[in-house]
């Protein structure tokens, strides 16, 4: 659960909100969108829970129970239930899905909030003129799920766009937003006529507001409204730090359609088992085509936006500083692959759309085999699943080389701080949190028995004096508390030097001065 950095930095941030200097909702930072820290923040209040991932796992495990739900429900707007069924299970038990759902990573509670998007889209255009009492009632729910995604990751943003335009555009077109309505279907007598233009404009100001109040919040917080994309941590600035001169970055950088095979591959072997991830994965996007033809009338179209991931990330490999490295292809790496898990509800439609195809010709040539089929399609699956398995899912994979480059560290450095706050019952803990968060929670200390960079003034202060304001300093080569230990060394004795291949050396010092009574040493005493 907890090998990832990213599903550790997550609680680390939802934690820090009460558990820290500075208690507050500027504690959330600029960069990571909200929702998902306040959803983990009940559970990370419990700090065994905080410490050993639990945390993480109840939002993201609730959050694929409902996507669940929610695919099977909208493969059943137009399939019968044994191929919906298999859409079910093709998503369900995909491996990479089943893991990242124990962890604190935001693919499952987006993948949810996509689902649910879509499903009551299709249910809302379909009740616009035979039912539209309930289709001006839908659009309540739809602008909420539109809000929690723009609060989850940024892909939100533009679902919610596309969206919201098109709901804007049908609407104009059925004459929804006229002062009197053209009904195609008569009201029943005595129903009101639903106020649709009102409901639709009062749920715009619901929708436009979200991206809106996380300018502000950047605004106020950072003194910078774009401060999350043009910031010391965006992803554009770790780019920038990263790459080498006179080199790309990475592939598919500037070249969409580079990015658009990096994305369609990591998806690829993401649903499903090496052997046989193209021909799964051609077979979807033809049960897509097949869908879209003979079902186009009955709401499938606004299903599509299923696949909308695909175009998102090829442009965001290619402009948004939003790199892809996959094992099979150049240079061999893994990285963001995790990525590719936001087609997979598409890729289960189109695999349920298939089998609907499959067993209708069954069904129409050789009635008796019926259930052969059905069973082979399920054996199929399973296959997949068991294969996927037998090769390690390739998101579980990356994980384990994220929790491999950190392992060292989590479990050196621990003991040591323990041993030394035990001479000094409540010393506090000069460090950098974000890099290395888990090794707070594995000490058994609070967050605020740590001065770190997200207590801003207390952080400056401490950094001014290192020895004066903390009774142990841990300082990894290059970061602001090593700099700030090169340039006031007085009052710091080294304990511990600490070193692992791939990762900048630490080092522990105790102070031998009395913390003063600035800012930072009032919180320390």
């Amino acid at each position: 659960m907890l090998n990832y950095g990213d599903a550790v930095a997550h609680m680390h941030i939802a934690r820090r909100v009460f558990d820290s200097h500075r208690p507050g909702f500027t504690q959330l930072g600029s960069v990571w969108l909200p929702l998902p820290h306040v959803l983990m923040m009940p559970f990370v209040a419990v700090y065994s829970w905080w410490a050993n991932g639990i945390a993480g796992l109840i939002p993201s495990a609730l959050a694929y129970l409902a996507a669940c739900a929610g695919i099977y429900r909208l493969a059943r707007n137009w399939l019968r239930p044994p191929p919906a069924a298999i859409a079910l299970a093709f998503f369900a038990a995909n491996p990479n899905l089943l893991y990242l759902q124990t962890t604190a990573m935001t693919e499952p509670l987006f993948l949810c909030e996509m689902i649910w998007a879509v499903v009551w889209l299709v249910d809302w255009v379909r009740n616009l003129n035979t039912h539209p009492a309930r289709a001006q009632r839908l659009l309540g729910p739809i602008a909420l799920v539109l809000v929690a995604a723009v609060y989850t990751r940024y892909d939100g943003w533009i679902l919610t766009f596309i969206v919201w335009l098109g709901i804007g555009v049908t609407l104009l077109r059925h004459g929804w937003l006229h002062s009197r309505p053209a009904l195609r279907q008569p009201l029943v007598a005595g129903q009101p006529v639903p106020r649709m233009a009102r409901a639709f404009w009062l749920a715009s100001a619901v929708v436009v507001a979200a991206p809106l109040a996380w300018f502000v919040y950047n605004a106020t917080a950072f003194g910078d409204w774009l401060y999350f994309a043009r910031g010391p941590y965006s992803a554009k600035a770790i780019e920038i730090r990263t790459s080498v001169p006179g080199f790309p970055p990475h592939p598919g950088w500037h070249n969409p359609w580079t990015g658009f095979l990096f994305y369609m591959k990591a998806a690829e072997m993401d649903a499903a088992a090496n052997a046989w991830g193209g021909f799964m994965l051609t077979v979807s996007l033809l049960g897509a085509v097949w869908s879209w033809l003979m079902a186009r009338r009955r709401g499938i179209l606004w299903a599509l936006l299923l696949w909308f991931p695909a175009l998102f990330y090829a442009y965001s490999v290619a402009y948004g500083s939003v790199p892809i490295f996959l094992p099979v292809w150049w240079p061999h790496s893994f990285y963001n692959t995790r990525y590719g898990m936001e087609l997979l509800p598409a890729l289960a439609l189109g695999m349920g759309f298939a089998a609907h195809f499959l067993l209708g010709a069954v069904r129409e040539f050789k009635p008796a085999w019926t259930r052969s089929a059905l069973g082979l399609l399920a054996a199929a699956v399973a296959l997949n699943v068991a294969e996927m398995a037998r090769e390690r899912p390739l998101v579980y994979v990356e994980g384990t080389k994220n929790i491999e480059a950190r392992r060292a560290y989590d479990e050196q450095i621990p003991p040591v701080l323990r041993a030394l706050l035990r001479k000094r019952p409540g010393g506090i803990v000069l460090m950098v949190t974000s890099a290395y968060p888990e090794i707070v929670a594995d000490t058994g200390i609070p967050l605020r028995q740590t001065i770190n960079e997200s207590d801003k003034e207390f952080y400056r202060a401490a950094l001014d004096a290192p020895a004066a304001h903390a009774a142990v300093v841990l300082a990894f080569d290059g970061d602001d508390v090593y700099r700030a230990v090169k340039a006031h060394p007085l009052g710091l004795t080294p304990v511990r030097r600490f070193t692992t291949p791939g990762q900048p050396p630490g080092t522990i010092y105790v102070s031998q001065v009395p913390q003063t009574q600035t800012p930072a040493g009032k919180a320390a005493r």
